[in-house]
């Protein structure tokens, strides 16, 4: 290696020696300080040189060098910012030193190198210096160094000098050269303790104006562009005599402000922006002055030193600037306009200062300037500091916290690089690389781009990958003039794919490789690209990094993808580096939930602004004046499970046992900076946590019983529980069965360790029953607290017996469930064989409760006769034997017989019973399913009985299990007539009542389900026979009743003639036929029939006599009711009355006894009607006496739910003898009423 340097210093020593005499241009300031600049670098190692632009530092330093004998033991590397300036400056050497460019001066940039063996000066970009750094740590290469323009305090700067200050002391015979353009240059001489030589700039004076905003007479501040303009007339009000270099924040601000000045300069100016997304040949206009025409230059800061605008006189600074700062909270790069520092600001004012006096105006205050910072933040606050450590790590540079920075960055930024290297598997937990960061360190890219290659190797797509990393790593090649956006759209959309805006590259680069190699000239395929709003300059830069990236892969021993990688392949490999872009569309759908609760809005020109897509990752996040996703693609989640497996956080809840799989299973939520990928995955969760999992697996498994195994301890352990637990329900006492915790306890302190799932303990359990049978086995006495005592098969029986058929009960102590209590349970096929009443008594062990609660229930004055309560219920129960009569009734006459008490029924509220105390109706088809349930019986009833077996059936059908033809009979043939008979139905016997059923012109035999309703049908049924026996009299009755057509006419307010005539007809058979006991063969049947027929004529007459009465009255009343309309309560009391009295059937329907009233009844109306005129208090007086009594009535009949108590239909036909007695008492009543009577009578029902 030795040999090799000594052989390159003799070459270089020639060519210098070749050389002719170094000339230095008297102009330049710098040449002024040339003795003292060769003198400090002489005697020192490190020399600052603090200079303005202009000064000539940059091309002389080199040459003084040069004349010290430097360069010959190794080259004199020169740095520069930009691969520009580092072109250009090596051009302007080798010019000054008459030699070619490539010899004794060269360059090396990004994609390009001009130097030879013997090359003495050597310019590059910082960038370049720090990739040698990993061939060549001690830079043996150099004698000297130059780090230019080190004011830009850029990463790459800070980390340059940090790194040379470590290596200095061990290259003693290395000079170091650090320029600044600012006089910031003590920082740099207090770091390294060097000597300083400032040398002064080459300018004409410049005149600073102060004109911040003004407000306008209606008080509104100037916006920029307004300022902007003002300012210029300001200046032009003297007359131009250079152009004017406006700075501005940025590209929308040029826009807006470009607008403005074409409004208001109309003429003598020309107006053009310049930023550094331009196309060449529009910047090209900036640098390419017009002749005759004026021009103000917008310019973003890129015209404070990269480029320099020709023939500038004024400065216009609005002292903004657009500033790139990195979020360490959001992870995210910030666009944000601030405010310029002083350095900054100088340096603008010194454009103007360049060719002529100039004038500078500031769009701020003299006051505000001064309380700017003095120089501008360096990079290395601004942003993410993963690139230098993953440098300084691969460098074997020790902890970054200990590197020498000019101004060591804060321990946040450290630790939010190392977070990035860990997200991109960099790093592993002890901040070691890793093998993908030993191979991230050697690519020349950011490390998120960096890792996309690696990816893609991983993915089978490198050579997709390689297309779209160096694609992300040179400036956008698409071109939009201002003035034809809409057609660079036009021209870039075909090669957009609507899935992602990372396809765009692919597509892209398809045609440019198409073009290069179809090309004709270089200049045709420039122009073919800027048909298409294409740079051709930046296409040709993405080529040469794409070249250059493709031989790094290929040395890596990194081979390219035989078939092409498909979407989901080239996502998942950029999904590998863009871990933190990734969102997930918010709930209303207008933006994203980013990483680490960021929200941001994807980029207008993005193919994904319109239709969006659940889940997208993005190239970058830039905020501006909103945070905004660009470089678009949509991704599934499930990708994300994949590639970001090694920071997904994974929270596991509700382990639960699996009775099927016999296995503990968990929920899993996965997330992924904060964002939720799975909210609820099934896992196996006994692996994971076999503590937890085997807890669960006792407790749920073995204690609760959800465990399928034939093994006897268990159908031992469970029977045991049961009958426990069925005590407990009876009881209402939940304290008989041991604690879940004893249980567990039991088998915790049996089972092994690792048994957590059912296949592992059953093969547990085999072993160990060999020696120990009965290991597992619970015992009675282990589990019950106390004796349970009372609780008997006779105090809570397991079925109840209804008219003699058998109902199941359960018991169930659950306060607030539905089925809590006794619960009945009720097969359709049986619903009309449950009595309501006989279950109101529930069973023996609840009665006495029951009981109590209702006496609880009385008024204080009716309850106090009942106390001691418990003894009085006990003393009930003992007393009265359960029936089929409502308790509240058996309550009440068994209190009137004790104490000589009268409880009206009304007084117990039932609705204020436990719920348990009332019993539970549960309804169940022939398969056990449940109907409904409820404990309102009658509702149940109502709902559920039409849809059973039919109330109404034939005998056949119900012995036989099969439909058949039912016999009508017209005469007295099915022998003799059996009242009840016995049929199977939901396994049990049950008795059904025979009835004759009318069915027009003929008679059916069936069979009910209740005693009333068999008998109500079989009197109409037996009426209909006797009718067909005696048809010949029928006949001459319907001819030759008395007045027929006068009764008509007075029935028509309730039907018609002939529905009068067989309602008469009706009665007759009734009283002629109907006699108890009602014949029950055909002797009986025939002798009765022969024994009416003669009186049927005179029975027939008499009551057509009483119908004519009674609806002569009922039109007497009906012509005085227009007398009521001035008592309303009255006119309503004695419809209500007549609606009662008089309906469609109320001939036939009303009993004869009754019926011979209804005269007196309606006499007494049209009485009370007449008396109302002369003495309305009378009526209002007696109304107040009968009121009570018939709310009361109406009540209980309210009550009755359907069900015809015949002792209120008997109270009803009192209170109309009461009217009598009340409103027409000269009429005179048959029995004794009064007020007083009938409410004795009412509460004793």
């Amino acid at each position: 290696m030795n040999a090799e340097l000594s052989a390159n210093a003799m070459r270089r020593k020639v060519r210098l020696d070749a050389l002719g005499e170094i000339e230095f241009p008297a102009e330049l300031p710098v040449v002024g300080r040339r003795e003292d600049l060769a003198r400090a670098i002489g005697e020192h190692q490190v020399v600052i040189v603090c200079g303005e632009t202009g000064s000539g530092k940059t091309t002389q330093l080199p040459k003084i060098c040069l004349m010290l004998g430097r360069g010959v033991k190794g080259c004199i590397g020169h740095t520069q910012p930009r691969r520009v300036a580092a072109r250009s400056v090596a051009s302007r050497i080798a010019h000054e030193l008459k030699t070619e460019l490539g010899g004794a001066v060269g360059y090396k940039v990004r994609f390009s190198d001009k130097v030879s063996a013997d090359t003495a000066i050597k310019l590059m970009t910082d960038g370049i210096l720090l990739a040698e750094i990993h061939s060549d740590p001690l830079l043996k290469n150099y004698d000297t160094l130059i780090i230019d323009e080190a004011h830009e305090r850029s990463l790459n700067i800070d980390f340059l000098l940090g790194y040379l200050k470590r290596l200095l002391p061990r290259r003693p015979d290395l000079k170091l050269i650090i320029t600044s353009a600012t006089l910031d240059a003590d920082r740099f001489a207090r770091h390294f303790g060097a000597q300083v030589v400032e040398v002064s700039g080459r300018g004409y004076p410049v005149e600073v104006r102060y004109r911040p905003p003004q407000q306008d007479e209606e008080g509104n501040m100037q916006d920029v562009p307004q300022a902007v303009s003002s300012a210029l007339d300001e200046l032009a009000a003297g007359g131009l005599r250079g152009d004017v270099l406006v700075f501005l924040p940025g590209e929308r601000e040029i826009r807006d402000t470009a607008e403005a000045l074409r409004k208001h300069h109309p003429k003598g100016i020309e107006v053009l922006p310049l930023f550094a997304r331009l196309s060449a040949a529009e910047q090209d206009k900036v640098f390419k002055p017009a002749s005759g025409v004026r021009r103000v230059v917008l310019a973003t800061n890129v015209a404070e030193t990269s480029l320099t605008v020709p023939n500038i006189g004024y400065v216009i600074d609005s002292g903004l600037a657009r500033v790139n700062r990195y979020s360490i909270r959001q992870k995210v790069e910030q666009l944000h306009i601030e405010k310029i520092s002083r350095a900054a600001a100088n340096q603008r004012a010194g454009r103007c200062g360049r060719v002529m006096s100039g004038v500078c105006i500031r769009l701020y205050d003299e006051e505000g300037f001064a309380q700017r910072s003095e120089f501008t933040d360096p990079e290395i606050f601004r942003v993410s500091l993963a690139t230098v450590i993953l440098r300084m790590s691969a460098l074997e540079l020790g902890d970054i916290a200990e590197f020498p920075f000019i101004e060591p960055p804060g321990s946040r930024m450290i630790a939010d690089g190392y977070q990035l290297l860990a997200e991109l598997n960099a790093i592993d937990e002890g901040q070691q690389l890793t093998r993908i960061g030993h191979e991230l360190a050697r690519l020349p890219l950011d490390p998120k781009i960096a890792r996309l290659l690696l990816a893609g190797r991983q993915y089978h797509c490198l050579n997709e990958v390689l297309i779209i990393a160096s694609a992300l790593s040179v400036q956008d090649p698409r071109e939009r003039p201002q003035e034809r956006q809409e057609a660079a759209d036009a021209a870039h959309k075909r090669y957009t794919d609507e899935r992602s805006d990372f396809l765009f590259w692919l597509k892209l680069w398809d045609w440019f490789q198409q073009a290069v190699a179809h090309k004709k000239s270089n200049r045709l395929l420039a122009e073919e690209c800027r048909k298409n709003f294409l740079s051709s300059l930046r296409l040709r830069e993405w080529h040469e990094l794409h070249q250059q990236l493709h031989a790094q892969v290929a040395e890596m021993g990194m081979r390219g993808n035989e078939q092409p990688g498909s979407y989901e392949q080239i996502h998942k490999a950029l999904l590998c580096g863009l871990l933190g872009n990734i969102g997930m569309r918010s709930v209303d759908g207008n933006d994203y939930l980013g990483a680490r609760g960021i929200r941001f809005l994807i980029a207008p020109n993005s193919v994904l602004a319109k239709k969006g897509a659940k889940w997208v990752m993005a190239a970058e996040l830039t905020e501006t004046h909103r945070l905004y996703a660009r470089g678009v693609a949509r991704i599934e989640p499930e990708w994300l499970e994949e590639v970001g497996d090694h920071l997904i956080k994974r929270h596991y809840y509700d382990p639960h046992w699996e009775k099927k799989s016999a296995q503990v299973a968990a929920w899993e939520r996965s997330t992924l900076h904060g964002l939720v990928l799975n909210p609820k995955k099934r896992v196996h969760y006994g692996p994971m946590n076999p503590a937890e999992s085997r807890e669960v697996f006792i407790r749920q498994a073995l204690v609760d019983g959800e465990f399928n195994t034939q093994a006897p301890f268990f159908a031992h352990n469970r029977k045991l529980i049961h009958d426990i637990e069925a005590l407990e329900h009876k009881a209402r006492r939940p304290d008989v069965l041991v604690d879940d915790e004893l249980i567990f306890a039991f088998y915790d302190s049996r089972i092994p360790a690792d048994i957590h799932n059912g296949a592992a303990f059953e093969h547990w359990r085999k072993q160990a029953e060999r020696d120990h049978p009965k290991l597992l086995y619970l015992k009675k006495d282990d589990l019950m607290r106390h004796e349970a005592a009372g609780i008997t098969t006779d105090q809570f029986p397991p079925q109840l017996k209804i008219a003699g058929v058998n109902f199941a009960l359960a018991y169930n102590f659950s306060p607030g469930k539905n089925d809590d209590g006794v619960t009945l349970s009720v097969p359709l096929a049986l619903i009309n064989q449950v009595s309501a009443p006989c279950c109101e008594w529930l069973v023996p062990g609840l009665l006495a409760e029951k009981v109590q609660q209702l006496v609880k229930t009385l008024p204080q004055r009716l309850r106090r006769h009942l106390v001691p309560v418990p003894e009085f219920a006990a003393a009930f129960c003992h007393g009265v034997p359960p029936a089929d009569t409502p308790l509240p009734q058996a309550l009440a006459r068994y209190i009137r017989e004790q104490k000589q008490l009268d409880v009206p029924l009304d007084a117990f509220r039932i609705e204020q019973l436990p719920p348990h105390l009332l019993m539970n109706f549960r309804v169940v088809d022939e398969h056990g399913r449940q109907l409904g349930m409820s404990r309102n019986f009658a509702q149940l009833h109502a709902e559920w009985a039409p849809r059973a077996m039919p109330v109404v059936v034939t005998a056949a059908a119900e012995e036989k299990g099969e439909a058949v033809v039912e016999q009508r009979y017209t005469s007295w043939g099915f022998g003799a007539f059996a009242e009840t008979r016995e049929v199977k139905r939901a396994g049990q016997n049950v008795t059904l009542f025979n009835a004759l059923v009318d069915d027009g012109d003929a008679v059916l035999l069936r069979a009910f389900d209740t005693r009333d309703a068999a008998q109500a049908a079989h009197r109409g049924g037996l009426r209909r026979l006797f009718m067909l026996l005696l048809k010949d009299q029928v006949k001459y009755l319907e001819k030759n009743l008395p007045d027929a057509q006068r009764l008509g006419m007075l029935f028509m307010p309730f039907g018609t003639q002939q529905e009068l005539q067989q309602q008469i007809l009706a009665l007759t058979f009734e009283r002629c036929c109907l006699n108890d006991p009602l014949p029950a063969n055909e002797a009986a049947f025939a002798a009765r029939g022969k024994e009416a027929k003669n009186r049927l004529l005179l029975v027939a007459q008499e009551i057509a006599r009483l119908a004519g009465n009674i609806l002569g009255e009922y039109q007497t009343v009906q012509k005085s009711l227009p007398q009521l309309k001035t008592h309303n309560q009255i006119n309503q009391d004695i419809r209500a009355q007549l609606d009662w009295l008089l309906h469609k059937r109320f001939i036939a329907a009303t009993p004869y006894e009754r019926l011979q009233h209804l005269p007196r009844y309606l006499k007494a109306i049209a009485l009370r009607i007449e008396k109302l005129r002369t003495n309305p208090a009378r009526d209002a007086q007696c109304m107040a006496q009968l009121q009570p009594l018939q709310q009361q009535w109406q009540r209980r009949l309210s009550a009755q739910q359907g069900e015809r108590d015949p002792r209120l239909v008997d109270f009803g036909w009192l209170l109309q003898e009461l009217r009598v007695s009340l409103f027409a008492q000269e009429l005179k009543t048959p029995v004794i009423v009064s007020v007083k009577r009938l409410e004795k009578m009412l509460a004793g029902l």
